[in-house]
């Protein structure tokens, strides 16, 4: 298994639509940087926040999650309460190759200031755009910057194609849009 190459993921996404929109170059003039970089991709967030609130009580269960436990927030810069967390959206849409698994790592920018980027590896064969987690960690009001540069993505290679892909199994976030809470 390998990490895949600018070259790879440039013409995976402009031929085959791996990444859309897709940034042929780090752009990084008075933002956090986002497009494709030497062994990965830079995503940005979208402008699409549910901030976590505890107002009414509710109990997190991820089997039967409460819509009520977030603030719905179309902004250009999110502010997330201290020692909470915030789901967000990429703007980029993804189209993971079958023989491909993506991982996903914060920008050390966000990481530096105690905001976490959390995403689950990216399945072969899986769509849609990515839901993010920004996790607060400070004690201190904290903010994200919306279509600026929010994770990076790696693309590992495997020696062949996987039997059975989450298109396959049908997985129940596939081709999501939109911001995406917990489904069973």
């Amino acid at each position: 298994m390998g990490i895949m190459p600018d070259t790879w993921i440039r013409e995976m996404s402009l031929k085959h639509g791996m990444i859309e929109p897709f940034v042929e170059s780090q752009k990084r003039e008075g933002v956090i940087s986002y497009g494709v970089s030497s062994y990965g991709y830079d995503a940005r967030v979208s402008r699409e926040f549910k901030i976590f609130t505890n107002v009414n009580s509710a109990t997190v269960d991820p089997k039967s999650f409460a819509k009520e436990s977030f603030v719905d927030r179309e902004t250009d810069v999110c502010i997330i309460p201290p020692n909470s967390f915030a789901l967000a959206r990429t703007v980029e849409y993804f189209r993971v190759p079958r023989d491909v698994l993506v991982i996903c790592l914060g920008k050390s920018t966000y990481a530096r200031c105690g905001i976490i980027v959390n995403v689950t590896p990216l399945e072969p064969e899986w769509e849609g755009h990515v839901t993010l987690e920004f996790s607060n960690t400070t004690p201190l009001p904290a903010k994200v910057y919306a279509n600026e540069g929010a994770c990076q993505f790696l693309f590992l290679k495997g020696e062949g194609a996987c039997e059975t892909s989450y298109r396959d199994r049908a997985g129940k976030y596939m081709k999501q849009t939109g911001v995406t809470l917990p489904r069973l």
